[in-house]
């Protein structure tokens, strides 16, 4: 880096450190807004958290900023800066702004969409780190380097997707009707997690997804416990029964033939997951295991192997009757959903089949068994080689003051898959703001300030790294 560029960094920094106040108050306004993307909530709050983004962007100085939306679809938000011209890399920035749903409110500690500065540093709310964060970093780090140096030294385009909460099931289309104008020499998807707290990571597998809903209907009515019980068993006795051939007693995966095109970890592997920082107590604390409980799966494997690569089995949802309004019957019907988290390298179709073998072949007693699937998701895995990964660990390293390390992901990012399919070739930066403790998706989301700081330092320098190692495989013009 030269010293011209390494003096419009410490400008950018400086800038930077000057507007984190406002920075923050664009975050916690995003926040406010419900931009829940799922089935039954109104979707004009999803439409007015894309415009408040759109308005951020056109705030920070992007440019042909534009709310866009395919039929289907819940609005995207595309923006650019692309005047460091044909020599300098162009990067594709990806966030998201619709959010979960905000769970039980008597859970909460504060209000869900009314963001809140605890005195433990972190601030609380939905979406504040999922992924409202991840928008809010790269306008801040943008922001900072057009106030300070009137130029970014990359080529910028900015997506920002609103239904990433609900598996982006029209990003694949979305980006194939645009994608020229997203072609891009990196991508870098902020929507992942840190190992730790202040420990920057760079993501380079994921876990597919499989999910399978499952009905079984034992009596066309409940009966009377009492008068019919004993020759006659219930659905919700039978869906037990079925649901149980799912694992074993460690807690390891029963499914006939699921496991057998799992990709074998090599030594290498197993001593790169053995040296990364893994504190047992500390995992059980963040996961809130109860005293007694017991890790699960296959002991012999680490824990991170365990959480990144291999798969595992969840049951999602349970439904018969309510404690509420339980009485001595006999259930006609049950249903449970039954998630599972497939490897990297898995065919997760036919993950979906051993599935269904297992729940639907010979059910308890001849009672009735019906399923229905979603869509399949594949996991994902890249080698962090290259120009792009070298300057990523650059900037994590200048943003954090800590050496960054590769970590997998245990859950799935659909938007991944869509990301490698349409722009072919192009490195993809998995960089996050999640830690084992911010709850996302759960009750009192959180989101670690220091960190936050941290890591729109690290966006800063992301773009001067880049613009020093990576060159651009085709020509942008403004």
């Amino acid at each position: 880096m030269g010293i011209q560029c390494e003096s419009e960094v410490k400008a950018a920094l400086e800038s930077l450190e000057q507007g984190f106040e406002a920075a923050l108050e664009d975050l916690c306004a995003l926040a406010r807004v419900r931009g829940v993307s799922a089935a039954g909530f109104d979707p004009a709050h999803v439409e007015r958290s894309a415009a408040l983004v759109a308005e951020q962007a056109r705030a920070v100085g992007l440019e042909r900023v534009e709310v866009l939306s395919i039929e289907g679809s819940h609005p995207y938000v595309l923006a650019e800066w692309l005047h460091a011209g044909p020599d300098a890399p162009t990067a594709l920035v990806y966030a998201h702004h619709d959010v979960q749903p905000p769970g039980r409110d008597s859970y909460w500690e504060s209000p869900a969409f009314e963001p809140t500065l605890r005195p433990d540093g972190r601030l609380y709310g939905r979406g504040v780190v999922d992924d409202k964060a991840g928008v809010a970093l790269h306008l801040a780090a943008l922001r900072a380097w057009l106030q300070s140096a009137d130029r970014i030294p990359v080529n910028i385009k900015l997506l920002v997707e609103g239904e990433e909460e609900i598996g982006s099931p029209n990003l694949e289309a979305f980006l194939r009707a645009h994608r020229e104008r997203l072609q891009a020499d990196v991508i870098v998807l902020s929507d992942t997690a840190n190992l730790a707290t202040g420990i920057p990571s760079l993501t380079t597998s994921l876990r597919g997804l499989v999910t399978i809903d499952l009905r079984v209907r034992a009596l066309d009515h409940p009966v009377h416990s009492g008068m019919w019980g004993g020759p006659v068993l219930d659905a919700a006795t039978g869906l037990v029964r079925i649901l149980a051939r799912l694992v074993d007693d460690r807690g390891c995966i029963a499914i006939p033939g699921l496991a057998d095109d799992v990709p074998r970890l090599g030594p290498a592997e197993l001593e790169r997951l053995a040296a990364l920082p893994f504190d047992l107590a500390q995992f059980r604390a963040d996961a809130g295991l109860c005293p007694s409980a017991e890790l699960a799966g296959a002991a012999e494997l680490p824990v991170y192997a365990r959480l990144w690569l291999q798969p595992s089995v969840t049951v999602t949802a349970l439904e018969s009757v309510a404690m509420a309004n339980a009485s001595n019957q006999l259930i006609d019907q049950a249903r449970a959903q039954v998630s599972v988290r497939v490897a990297p390298g898995q065919d997760p179709r036919r993950v979906e089949r051993c599935v269904l073998d297992c729940l639907c072949a010979n059910p308890p007693w001849g009672i009735e068994v019906e399923a229905s699937t979603h869509t399949p998701v594949p996991g994902w895995t890249t080698l962090p080689e290259g120009a792009a990964f070298d300057a990523a660990r650059r900037a994590l390293r200048a943003g954090f003051e800590a050496d960054p390390v590769h970590i997998g992901c245990g859950g799935t990012i659909p938007f991944v898959g869509p990301f490698s399919s349409v722009l072919q070739g192009a490195p993809a930066l998995l960089l996050g703001l999640e830690d084992p403790v911010c709850n996302a998706h759960g009750e009192n989301e959180s989101l670690h300030l220091g960190d936050f700081r941290k890591a729109m330092r690290a966006a800063v320098h992301l773009w001067s790294e880049l613009a020093a190692s990576v060159a651009p495989r085709r020509s942008v013009t403004a």
